[in-house]
C-alpha cells in the first residue's frame, strides 16, 4: 500500500482533504436522502362535489401531460359503476379486469392495469365495470395505492366520485394531495367550498384549485365570476383556469385527451400548464388573452411593469 505521506507531505493539505471527504460524504447523504424523497409517490385525489364540471376531463389531460413529461402515472377511476376516464383515453375496449376482480382474487394487480396506447408510462385503472356497483373500503384503497407505490408510478391520481358519499370519502382516504376542480358558476363553487372542508377534516391540508370552463367575454360583461374572485371565495391555492372549449367535446369522442393535439387549443395549453406546475416545472399562470406569448416577452413586460410602477411612485 502506498504512503500518501510522502505523496502529501504536507499535514495542512490533509487536513483539507479529510474534510473534502467529510463534505463529500454528508453531500452523498443529502443526495440519497433528496432521491429516496423523490421516489415516493405523490398521491393526489382529483375531485369537484358537483358532476358535470370536468373532473374527469382535468383527470385525463393533466395525468397525460404528466406522462409526457417523462413521469410514471397511473389514473385510478374511482367512480364505481359510472366510469368513464377510460372513453376519455380511448382506452374502453381494453378494459378487461378491474380492482374488483383484484380484490376477488381473480386476476393480478399488473394484469388489471392498463397501458396507455400512445405513452407506455401512462396506466389505467378502473375500480370497477359498469354493470358492477360494489364498493371498496378505505382499507381496500389504502391497500391499493400502497401497491402501486412498489410498482415505482411516481404520480399516482385518483379520480373521484361526484358527491360526498362513502365513495367519496373511500376515494380520499389514501390520497396525500388534493385538486379541486370547479367552475364559475355558484352552485359549483359553494359544493367546492363544501369539499374543500371535508378534505381538510379528513387530515389532507395540500389542496389546489383548478377552474374550468372559464369564459373571458362573460368576465369582460361581468356576467361571469373571474378567476380571482373564485380563488379569493374559496381560499384555495390556484393551481390553473382552463377556458372553455367546444374541442373537448370532439376530443372525448375521439378518445384522445386534448394536449396530444398537434395544434393545441387554449384549454390544452392551459391543461399542459397546469400539469408542469404542478411537477414544479414552472411557476408562472399562462395569460388567457395572449397565451402563445414567449418567455423573454414576459420578461420584459414584466421589466415594463416594475420601471412603470417606480416612475408612478
Amino acid at each position: 500500500m502506498k504512503n500518501f505521506s510522502k505523496i502529501m507531505p504536507n499535514p495542512r493539505f490533509n487536513h483539507q482533504l479529510a474534510s473534502m471527504v467529510c463534505l463529500s460524504n454528508s453531500a452523498s447523504n443529502t443526495q440519497n436522502i433528496l432521491e429516496e424523497a423523490q421516489t415516493s409517490p405523490r398521491i393526489i385525489v382529483v375531485t369537484s362535489g358537483k358532476g358535470g364540471v370536468g373532473k374527469t376531463t382535468a383527470t385525463a389531460n393533466i395525468g397525460m401531460s404528466i406522462a409526457r413529461l417523462g413521469y410514471k402515472v397511473v389514473l385510478i377511476d374511482a367512480d364505481i359503476g359510472l366510469r368513464n376516464l377510460d372513453l376519455l383515453l380511448g382506452l374502453e375496449n381494453r378494459i378487461l379486469y378491474t380492482v374488483m376482480d383484484v380484490l376477488e382474487g381473480q386476476c393480478r394487480l399488473d394484469q388489471a392495469l392498463i397501458r396507455d396506447k400512445r405513452w407506455k408510462n401512462l396506466s389505467l385503472l378502473s375500480i370497477s365495470k359498469n354493470r358492477q356497483r360494489y364498493n371498496v373500503t378505505r382499507k381496500n384503497m389504502q391497500n391499493l395505492v400502497k401497491a402501486l407505490a412498489n410498482l415505482n408510478f411516481r404520480y399516482i391520481l385518483i379520480d373521484c366520485p361526484a358527491g360526498i358519499d362513502v365513495g367519496f370519502i373511500n376515494a380520499i382516504s389514501p390520497a396525500q394531495e388534493a385538486l379541486i376542480v370547479t367552475t364559475s358558476e355558484i352552485p359549483a363553487i359553494r359544493d367546492a367550498d363544501r369539499v374543500a372542508g371535508l378534505l381538510e377534516a379528513n387530515g389532507i391540508y395540500d389542496i389546489k384549485l383548478l377552474i374550468n370552463r372559464v369564459r373571458s367575454d362573460l368576465i369582460k360583461k361581468n356576467d361571469m365570476m373571474s378567476v380571482r374572485d373564485v380563488q379569493e371565495v374559496l381560499g384555495v391555492p390556484l393551481l390553473g383556469a382552463i377556458p372553455e372549449d367546444n374541442q373537448v367535446i370532439v376530443s372525448t369522442n375521439r378518445g384522445e385527451p386534448l394536449v396530444l393535439k398537434k395544434k393545441l387549443t387554449l384549454s390544452g395549453i392551459a391543461f399542459e400548464n397546469a400539469a408542469r406546475r404542478l411537477v414544479g416545472k414552472q411557476d408562472y399562470f399562462i395569460d388567457l388573452d395572449s397565451p402563445y406569448k414567449g418567455v423573454f416577452q414576459k420578461i420584459i413586460d414584466l421589466f415594463d411593469r416594475t420601471t412603470n410602477d417606480e416612475f408612478k411612485s
